[in-house]
């Protein structure tokens, strides 16, 4: 691609913004030299790089991709032999240390992110010489005393000395015939040796070396007599340390020398790598998708594409070039986003060739151009004597001679800066000629026979930037299909223009272009007039669509509730049969006692008797029982209030509603139903005796009796657990959906107990301490599922 076509297009701010994503000159170097491809293999794969890197951010956005630094020079350097300094080791290990854990990251993930995997896979280890540096050089680029036996014997000696000569001086100082002699009792350092300070008029009376004098020149700083050979110890260890830090520098050099090809490799790598995620996070932040790639060349698809060096609120507008028709003509106002349309097309083709996601929709789909021209902006040069007019020509005459079928070419402002007549015939003529080469073009103009020429013509379409004839201001919205107006004179009014100005500008248009105005603007009006309506309608389609789902929503709720009410009637029939079916036992046991004066023959029959009692409330009995026609009854004969037998339930009921298509509301326990008349039964009016119980009417009296309040004051925990447990499966079949639960303050022992067993149990949808006017901390408001 043309260096100056992408500069005109702004793709050099694009690698600006990009490199801003980079931490180090490996990853900037490559953002740099990206230029756009026109290999489908090539472009295919960059694209699936900064997927897999957005993929990435978004799954472990803690992932280890960072933490190295550019240290080409210093393993080239240490190569060649040289030494490096501490610094430069310890960047090298932090290096080395960062490429041990990309590499581990990656290859365990290379399922998930493979083309991550492949760059981690091609890093190498270089565990020794990590580990050897960390160990000779301390987090503050010092040399350790552990870098090597010697170097730590020799600061053990050094210290050892030091504190000697410190000790000596120390006591000097101390002295009472010596401390007059001195500046102050203290222990210095001159020239890496111990001295004192000494007053001036007293310089002859301490023997020593004069190091130094005091910027007033009342203070001589000397190194005793009695510690000269200390320090000249001292000096001697120091230079020991030095030729044993610069063996183990040069150890430690040698060593990454040694590995300087393969670690240049692996920073070629970690460049690749740091070049993927700055993609990936650049795509992050521009809401940029991966434009499906096609089959056939050049041509482009870009829905709702946006300008990616724009921020606020941009206008996305649908791009189309290359499938009905290769040519677009773009009309409309001036600052009305003309000149934007055709940047955003060229810019997002080359970003998309270049392996970089665009800011458009899922949808967008392109091919590959093998060459992008552009005449944008004034080129104008004093220096080759090139008018405005000039210089354009001079790019489209490039363009004309060097256009194929597999060009994108955009074109601002297609024959402006000379005459209107002769500029008109000239673009046309350009136009035909590029139609004929088979190129893409888009260009922009306020030429009216422009409009006429793409009107009609195949292969050439007209598209407009919409304008607001309310606000009389642009809405940047690319109108295909439709020519547009310039509206010169509305943006004059709106710039500030007098407006005498602009309507003695109008009696210089003819009749024909007046006319002509005023109907685009009618059609215009009309049009955002018919786009409101239909969004309108949309809007409203959506709101009945919504609610149509939420009514349905509604109605299946309903009808679960319905069935999970119906079990929960069944399961507390069947639970109050089986506490009957126990109490009958415990009755019968207690009557074999009672009869055990009695013959063996009166006993069984009377036994026989009581369990025959039991086996009628036994339930299933009344399903299974077959039901004669004769059974049923008319439905002149049920009547509200009645009570009546359930046989599917084998339970008792009330009607509560009139007879309606031979069906009938009848309340079981404290669920109502709309039961045929079929399933009913006339209760058997009869006493209830030993051993007999009615379900039913069992249920129908809990759910009339049941309170919204159970008193627990006074009931050891376990005790009230139990009547929780209890109460909590009549308020349910009572159809309560609110209960209070009053254990009072007191210790709290009680409201603790109670609410860690409602955290517990499903029949509980939640539950709080009781507000001002219902008992405060003393009760336990629960709300049942």
């Amino acid at each position: 691609m043309n260096e100056r076509v992408l500069k005109r297009l702004e793709y050099d701010k694009v690698l600006e913004n990009l490199a801003g994503y980079c931490c180090t000159p490996l990853g900037r170097e490559r953002v740099f030299a990206l230029r756009p491809s026109v290999s489908a293999e090539e472009i295919i794969k960059a694209q699936a790089e900064t997927t897999e890197g957005r993929k990435l951010l978004r799954l472990e956005p803690l992932a280890p991709t960072g933490g190295y630094s550019d240290v080409r020079q210093q393993a080239e350097r240490a190569s060649h032999g040289a030494v490096l300094e501490p610094p430069d080791l310890l960047s090298v290990g932090h290096t080395l240390a960062a490429c041990r854990q990309i590499k581990d990251f990656l290859t365990a993930r290379l399922e998930t992110y493979p083309l991550l995997g492949e760059i981690g896979a091609r890093l190498d280890y270089y565990n020794t010489i990590e580990k050897n540096i960390f160990t000779a050089i301390l987090p503050g680029a010092e040399v350790s005393d552990s870098a090597s036996g010697a170097l730590g014997a020799i600061r053990r000696k050094l210290a050892r000395t030091r504190s000697s000569v410190k000790e000596q001086l120390e006591k000097l100082t101390r002295s009472a015939a010596f401390q007059k002699y001195l500046q102050d009792p203290i222990v210095t350092i001159r020239e890496d040796r111990y001295v004192v300070p000494v007053k001036l008029e007293y310089r002859s009376q301490v023997r020593g070396i004069v190091h130094d004098l005091s910027s007033s020149g009342a203070t001589v700083f000397i190194e005793p007599m009695a510690v000269i050979e200390a320090n000249n110890e001292i000096r001697r260890l120091q230079a020991e340390e030095k030729e044993e830090i610069i063996k183990i520098l040069r150890g430690l050099s040698g060593q990454v020398g040694a590995a300087a090809g393969s670690i240049r490799l692996s920073l070629d790598e970690l460049g690749h790598l740091e070049f993927i995620m700055a993609k990936a996070r650049y795509s992050r932040d521009l809401c940029a998708e991966e434009p499906l790639l096609g089959q056939n060349p050049a041509y482009f698809i870009l829905k709702k594409a946006r300008h990616p060096l724009l921020s606020g609120d941009v206008t996305p507008n649908d791009l189309v070039l290359g499938r009905s028709y290769n040519i677009l003509v773009i009309t409309g106002p001036n600052t009305g986003g003309k000149t934007v349309a055709l940047k955003t097309a060229g810019l997002l083709i080359l970003m998309a060739q270049s392996g970089l996601h665009i800011p458009a929709g899922e949808t967008t789909e392109l091919g590959i151009f093998e060459q992008v021209f552009a005449d944008i902006g004034d080129e104008q040069s004093i220096e080759q004597n090139l008018s405005t007019f000039s210089s354009h020509l001079n790019n489209i005459i490039h363009i004309l001679s060097n256009a194929s079928p597999s060009s994108l070419v955009l074109i601002d402002e297609l024959g402006a800066g000379t005459d209107p007549a002769e500029g008109a015939a000239l673009a046309q003529a350009t136009l035909e000629r590029l139609k004929d080469t088979g190129a893409r073009v888009m260009v922009t103009t306020h030429s009216s026979e422009l409009k006429t020429f793409a009107r009609g013509r195949p292969g050439v379409e007209n598209a407009s930037l919409e304008f607001d004839a309310v606000t009389l201001r642009p809405t940047y919205r690319l109108l295909t299909g439709k020519p547009g107006h310039s509206n010169a004179f509305e943006i004059a009014l709106r710039l500030g223009m007098e407006q005498n100005i602009v309507e003695r500008a109008r009696d210089f248009l003819t009749k024909e272009q007046l006319e002509m105005a005023d109907l685009i603007k009618d059609l215009e009006r009309s049009r955002q007039e018919i786009e409101g309506e239909r969004e309108e309608a949309g809007r409203l389609l959506n709101e009945a669509r919504e609610a149509r789902l939420r009514y349905e929503k509604m109605e299946e709720d309903l009808l679960s509730q319905r069935q999970s009410m119906i079990e929960k009637a069944r399961e507390e029939a069947g639970r109050i049969v089986l506490k009957m079916q126990k109490e009958a036992e415990e009755t019968i046991r207690a009557f074999r006692e009672q009869m055990a004066g009695e013959s063996a023959r009166e006993r069984e029959i009377a036994i026989l008797e009581v369990r025959k009692k039991i086996q009628a409330i036994k339930p299933g009995n009344s399903r299974q029982a077959p039901v004669s026609q004769n059974q049923e009854q008319s439905p002149d004969w049920y009547t509200v209030g009645q009570e009546v037998f359930v046989p599917m339930f084998n339970m008792r009921g009330l009607i509560t509603a009139p007879v309606e298509e031979n069906s009938v509301q009848v309340q079981v326990g404290a669920v109502k139903l709309s039961l045929p008349l079929k399933e009913l039964r006339p209760a058997e009016k009869e006493t209830a005796s030993a051993g007999q119980v009615h379900a039913g009417g069992t249920l129908i009296d809990k759910a009339r009796a049941i309170s919204s309040q159970l008193d627990l004051r006074g009931k050891r925990a376990e005790e009230a657990l139990l009547e929780v447990d209890k109460y909590l499966d009549d308020a349910g079949l009572a159809g309560l959906a609110r209960i209070f639960l009053i254990h009072g303050k007191g210790t709290g022992a009680l409201r603790i107990a109670v609410q860690q067993y409602l955290k517990a149990d499903p029949r509980v949808k939640s539950f709080r301490l009781g507000e001002h006017g219902e008992g405060g901390l003393g009760v336990t408001v629960v709300d049942l599922a």
